[in-house]
């Protein structure tokens, strides 16, 4: 099957960002952001529909949509008495409202839309594989490079903001980084399913994991099996993939789960 350019290219794509969400995931799942994540992907279906409303790739109008809606959650959050999850369902609602009133601009039956929705990994062209090459590695490199900061923010916020850590400008650029992430997500599970290959992985790492060191591998190790299984599973029985990749991964945590208690 991998004599096939298409699922070179899925594979490729799945290894670069099963690896991401997992070690993203893990900031997500301490800060209880899972519906940040959530909502995000919903709130990108207006940057989607523009895309194909305007002839562009949608993935590049998704792109900017999705930072734009993490910057003013981030500032509703700051400026405002609203809470996380009013912000975001805020934010949720009125992407997806504006996403629903550009699609019934556009005139006839858009698959490419529907690939968005519900994602397909096998039809990842080689300039999308590009951009999560590069956008991957870049955000790979942040993360490494400022983990002690994210880090100690993601565990005591009072604590890092008195360690002289610039608190505000960490938490904005991690939901920048968080919304790219998702939107590159899509592509491979679509706006349905994305959030959960954040979730997932650490799930089961924090099951048998003891400390941070080893969450944040065992969840990288989880995920890149998870991706990896899902895609040889969809393409061996003809499935929709990105369904297969979600319910692999839930096969796997409560496989994990019955052996810990047993």
């Amino acid at each position: 099957m991998f004599h096939y350019p298409f699922m070179q290219r899925a594979l490729i794509a799945g290894i670069l960002l099963a690896g991401l969400f997992a070690y993203l995931g893990v900031f997500v799942v301490m800060r209880r952001m899972a519906f940040f994540s959530d909502g995000i992907a919903h709130a990108s279906l207006a940057g989607v529909a523009a895309g194909v409303l305007l002839s562009v790739n949608p993935l590049i109008t998704a792109l900017a949509a999705s930072v734009l809606f993490a910057v003013v959650m981030f500032f509703l959050e700051r400026k405002t008495h609203l809470s996380s999850d009013a912000a975001v369902g805020l934010i949720f609602t009125v992407g997806m409202a504006l996403g629903v009133l550009l699609i019934s601009l556009k005139r006839g039956y858009q698959p490419e839309l529907i690939g968005f929705l519900f994602g397909n990994i096998l039809m990842i062209k080689s300039w999308d594989l590009w951009l999560i090459g590069i956008v991957s590695v870049f955000i790979s490199g942040s993360l490494f490079l400022f983990r002690r900061e994210i880090t100690l923010m993601s565990l005591d916020p009072e604590m890092a903001y008195l360690s002289g850590i610039r608190t505000g400008f960490f938490q904005l650029a991690l939901y920048i980084i968080l919304a790219i992430s998702v939107i590159l997500g899509i592509k491979i599970l679509g706006i349905v399913l994305v959030s959960a290959l954040l979730v997932i992985p650490v799930s089961i790492s924090k099951l048998i994991s003891s400390s941070f060191q080893k969450l944040v591998i065992r969840s990288v190790v989880f995920a890149e099996v998870i991706m990896i299984a899902g895609i040889l599973l969809s393409y061996l029985f003809d499935l929709p993939t990105g369904a297969i990749i979600v319910l692999t991964g839930a096969v796997l945590f409560f496989t994990v789960f019955v052996l810990r208690r047993s």
